[in-house]
């Protein structure tokens, strides 16, 4: 098993990484989302998997961030939303079981709490690598979608995956501006 450490990944490799990284989140997402708009809304099983699959995907892609940039020791930010990240696939699981007032819930809870982690993992990085501006912005904007799909998930009329599709798709639009501006940066430089 490979073990990384904060020289792992040099300078100049740094925003090379995170300009992959944000690609594949923002292509990641940008398919959730077109498979959520279609095929998710006729087949609630596919709706169930893509619900499980998201967050799921979110703790994955962290905890491979993390390893990459001196393991989640040193990325705290990145380590707790890993296990927040987990929690949720589980609790999405659990909440399935109930209704998708619950499941939206659940999704508000996790929205707001992995944001803020976001947000932190941002600023953190705003001194050594471009285009974190955006993450920042995701960040607080998820946050806010949280507290949004909290209150909706209160309402009578249950949601659908259409509901948290607008939220994947705002989270894709994020990652291919930092990827994009993290690109551009590099050009200049060379």
């Amino acid at each position: 098993m490979m073990t990384y450490d904060q020289t792992t990944v040099a300078v100049g490799d740094r925003d090379q990484w995170l300009t992959r990284y944000y690609f594949t989140r923002a292509a990641f997402s940008l398919l959730w989302v077109a498979t959520a708009l279609t095929a998710g809304r006729q087949s609630f099983p596919l709706a169930a998997a893509l619900l499980i699959i998201y967050p799921a995907w979110d703790a994955a892609a962290n905890f491979v961030d993390a390893a990459r940039h001196g393991g989640l020791a040193g990325n705290r930010s990145q380590a707790i939303n890993v296990a927040v990240s987990a929690v949720t696939t589980a609790a999405v699981i659990i909440a399935l079981t109930m209704s998708m007032n619950s499941v939206l819930a659940i999704f508000g809870l996790w929205a707001i709490f992995s944001g803020l982690l976001q947000l932190g993992t941002a600023v953190r990085r705003w001194k050594t690598s471009g285009g974190q501006w955006s993450m920042i912005l995701s960040g607080g904007q998820s946050a806010v979608a949280g507290a949004f799909f909290i209150a909706q998930a209160q309402m009578p009329e249950p949601p659908s995956i259409a509901n948290i599709a607008g939220y994947a798709g705002l989270g894709a639009f994020y990652f291919l501006v930092s990827a994009v501006w993290l690109g551009v940066t590099q050009m200049r430089r060379r």
